[in-house]
C-alpha cells in the first residue's frame, strides 16, 4: 500500500509492507536518468523553486562568510553540501510519483503533501541529516586546525598553495577519506529511505534498514551512482551555486526512478 491510500486508513497505527530491495544494473541508473531529465522538462518550475533554496542558502552563506573575513569557512561546508542534498529532493519526489502514476501535477496538493511530512517521519530523518552534516564540519575544522594552525586558516584562501605542501596535503587526504566516510554513510541511509519515508507508512529506523540492505544488495551499482551524485553536486557549486538550479532537480528526479527500480513491488 502506498503513500497515495493513507487517507483512506489510520496511516498512523498501520504500517506499510516493505517489498525486498532487488538487483539493479547500470543500465538502470541510465535509464533514471534519463527520466529524471523527462520530469524535469514536464514540470520544471517544481524543480527550480525546490532548488532555489539551496542556491540562496549558498549564496547567504558565502555572504555571511567573505563579509566576516572568513571565507576559509566555505571550504568544509562546499564539500559537505552533496551531505543535506538528498533532503531537497522530498518534494521532487512527490512530482515524479505523480507523473509516473498518471496523477495531475496540482500545485496546492503537491505543496500540501510536502507541508504534510511534518506530522510523519521525515523530520527524523531530516534530523539525522543535519547532524551528520554538521559533526562533519566539525571533523573538518578539527582536521585545519591539527595540521594548518588556527592562524594558517586564514591564509588559505589567499595562498592556497599552503594546502599543496607538507602538512596541507596530508590533511587534505585525510579530510577526503573522512568526508568520504560521512557521504558513505549518508548515502547509505537516505538513497531509499527518504523517498521510502515519502511514499509509504513507515519509520526512519525501518527506512533507514532498508536503505542499508538496499546498498548491500548492489553495493557496486549504488556506489557508482553515489559518486554520480557527489561528482555532479560538486560541479553545480562551482558556477556560484546557478548550477544547482538544473542539476538538483534531475537527480532528485533521478533519485525517485533509482528507488523505484530497487523498492518495486
Amino acid at each position: 500500500m502506498t503513500r497515495s491510500d493513507l487517507p483512506a486508513r489510520d496511516h498512523h497505527n498501520l504500517p506499510d509492507e516493505i517489498p525486498d530491495p532487488r538487483h539493479i544494473a547500470l543500465s538502470d541508473l541510465s535509464q533514471a536518468l534519463t527520466l529524471g531529465w523527462r520530469d524535469f522538462r514536464r514540470a520544471p518550475v517544481f524543480g527550480l523553486v525546490f532548488s532555489a533554496f539551496y542556491v540562496l542558502g549558498g549564496w547567504a552563506l558565502a555572504s555571511v562568510a567573505l563579509a566576516s573575513g572568513q571565507d576559509w569557512w566555505l571550504i568544509p561546508f562546499i564539500l559537505g553540501f552533496p551531505l543535506i542534498a538528498p533532503f531537497a529532493a522530498t518534494g521532487l519526489y512527490e512530482v515524479s510519483r505523480r507523473i509516473e502514476a498518471g496523477e495531475p501535477l496540482d500545485t496546492p496538493r503537491i505543496l500540501r503533501v510536502v507541508f504534510e511530512q511534518r506530522q510523519r517521519q521525515i523530520p527524523s530523518m531530516a534530523m539525522v541529516i543535519l547532524l551528520l552534516f554538521m559533526f562533519w564540519v566539525f571533523v573538518a575544522h578539527t582536521v585545519f586546525a591539527l595540521f594548518m594552525g588556527v592562524s594558517a586558516l586564514t591564509n588559505i584562501t589567499s595562498s592556497p598553495e599552503v594546502l599543496l605542501q607538507g602538512r596541507g596535503l596530508v590533511m587534505l587526504v585525510l579530510g577526503t577519506i573522512i568526508g568520504g566516510g560521512f557521504a558513505v554513510v549518508l548515502f547509505t541511509f537516505t538513497v531509499v529511505g527518504l523517498p521510502l519515508l515519502m511514499e509509504r507508512e513507515v519509520d526512519f529506523i525501518t527506512a533507514i534498514i532498508t536503505s542499508c540492505r538496499a546498498v548491500a544488495e548492489n553495493p557496486g551499482v549504488m556506489a557508482v551512482w553515489a559518486a554520480m551524485i557527489a561528482i555532479w553536486l560538486f560541479l553545480a557549486i562551482l558556477p556560484g551555486f546557478l548550477g544547482l538550479l538544473v542539476v538538483l532537480p534531475v537527480l532528485g528526479h533521478a533519485s525517485w526512478h533509482v528507488y523505484r527500480r530497487v523498492m518495486a513491488d
